[in-house]
């Protein structure tokens, strides 16, 4: 990533609300269960108690981790049409021929196959690449390539 504020694609903002309204929501049934000052029971009231306590912490962390990233991909504006970033489309040509076009992202989801992740070899060898860039990066099996061939959509002509 470039350091600065960076944008995201649409795919990956989605991905951020299903997993805010799923943390709000196991939020919610923790703090439900925490007993608001009243005497714990017994040493493993206790500990269960420190245990909700704790992923409560988690959970409020990782509910400010994604309300910053999206106030940070507001600042940054749409993804540069001109150079491959996080939130770019790109569509590559690999060195067995195949041609795909890919979706550069912070949150890659299981089922999404054009979803690339910034810091996986092949998103961090297209990130700051333009069409027409050879990009080299390792694969399981070794040392791969891919060609730039353009971004955005394949069907955008602006």
């Amino acid at each position: 990533m470039t350091g600065g504020p960076e944008p995201i694609s649409a795919a990956a903002r989605e991905g951020f609300e299903r997993e805010l309204a799923d943390l709000r929501a196991e939020r919610e049934t923790v703090a439900g269960t925490l007993m608001d000052g009243e005497e714990a029971g017994g040493r493993g009231d206790e500990v269960d108690e420190l245990q909700r306590a704790e992923t409560l912490g988690r959970l409020d962390r990782r509910i400010a981790e994604i309300n910053g990233r999206r106030r940070e991909a507001s600042v940054a504006g749409a993804p540069s049409v001109g150079t491959v970033g996080v939130g770019s489309s790109v569509t590559v040509r690999f060195a067995d021929a195949t041609e795909s076009t890919l979706q550069i992202g912070e949150v890659a989801e299981w089922h999404d196959r054009n979803m690339v992740t910034a810091d996986s070899p092949l998103g961090r060898a297209l990130l700051g690449r333009r069409a027409g860039d050879t990009v080299t990066y390792e694969t399981p099996e070794g040392p791969d390539a891919a060609v730039v061939l353009s971004l955005g959509d394949p069907g955008d002509k602006s």
